[in-house]
């Protein structure tokens, strides 16, 4: 019997080892800022990083190539199962064994997780949200996990916490698809809630022909603003969380409030011009987040 349990933690052992090997890859290979975001990180969490994104990007990719929707919800299905089973003795997978390290390592509550794997399902399915409402429903699933996994890394389990990271998350989310209005079109999708465009006079047709009104002018300028609103919301957060999150979180949130100022530097014409942070940009919000993190919070 001692054999036998012995010989089942080499086995777990030798798959989380793979695990994190095959994760750092992953990550590495599929986003190429994800190296810098992890370095802000203590050296100690970097691999727990890979281990989180490793497993959420292959799911997500993984439903991307299946053939059909039904082969993706049952790929999704069974990324979910083994999801449950993270904390138990299965090593069939190293992806699963690595991420289950982690989550024993730091306490992680699976909820995230499950929100995340219900986004993707969710991506499958949905390609127009009727209100702010669904919209933020959304969003609850596809982007706040994310800041509640890198606070529980961080030993952050504050409620408190979760709320102002949640604006912040969504805040960052809005502002991708209000730069992407035109690229999401193209892959057959509308983040704009119907109501929104309903009550500011602009239509789908519009985003088609890229007709960019006075009318498309002031829709757009009410969601930067929404954006924008959350983003101040969630700021206290930044001075509430160790030093080392605090630098990380402030580039973020540098980095969302400066996408929003090239919004409108383009003065809000999302179809036709990029709203992409320039060189400048950047560096202005690398400066503005060490000035931030070495001053005093005001």
């Amino acid at each position: 019997m001692a054999e036998h349990a012995r010989a089942t933690d080499n086995d777990a052992g030798k798959a989380a080892s793979t695990g994190e090997r095959k994760s750092r890859e992953l990550a590495r290979g599929h986003y190429e800022n994800f190296e810098i975001a992890a370095f802000i990180l203590p050296k100690r969490l970097r691999q727990d990083l890979y281990n989180v994104y490793a497993f959420l990007r292959l799911a997500d990719d993984l439903a991307d190539e299946s053939p059909d929707e039904s082969e993706a919800q049952n790929v999704l299905s069974d990324w979910g199962k083994s999801l449950e089973t993270a904390n138990d003795n299965d090593v069939s997978d190293p992806i699963i064994s690595a991420l289950r390290s982690t989550i024993r390592r730091h306490r992680l509550s699976l909820e995230p997780f499950r929100r995340l794997l219900y986004a993707f399902r969710m991506d499958l399915t949905t390609k127009r949200w009727n209100s702010w409402d669904d919209l933020k429903h959304y969003t609850r699933h596809s982007a706040d996990p994310v800041g509640r996994i890198v606070l529980e890394l961080f030993d952050h389990h504050d409620p408190d916490f979760f709320a102002l990271s949640d604006k912040i998350c969504t805040a960052l989310q809005l502002v991708n698809h209000w730069q992407d209005v035109r690229e999401d079109w193209d892959r057959g999708r509308v983040y704009i809630p119907r109501d929104d465009m309903r009550r500011f006079g602009v239509n789908e047709e519009d985003i088609a022909l890229r007709l960019v009104t006075d009318r498309f002018r002031k829709l757009m300028t009410f969601e930067v603003e929404r954006a924008r609103s959350l983003f101040l919301a969630g700021l206290p957060l930044l001075k509430m969380v160790n030093r080392r999150l605090e630098l990380q979180l402030a580039l973020y949130w540098g980095g969302g409030m400066r996408a929003l100022r090239a919004i409108e530097r383009v003065d809000y014409d999302v179809l036709n011009r990029s709203a992409g942070l320039t060189a400048g940009d950047k560096r202005w919000v690398v400066f503005s987040a060490l000035k931030r993190w070495i001053l005093p919070f005001k």
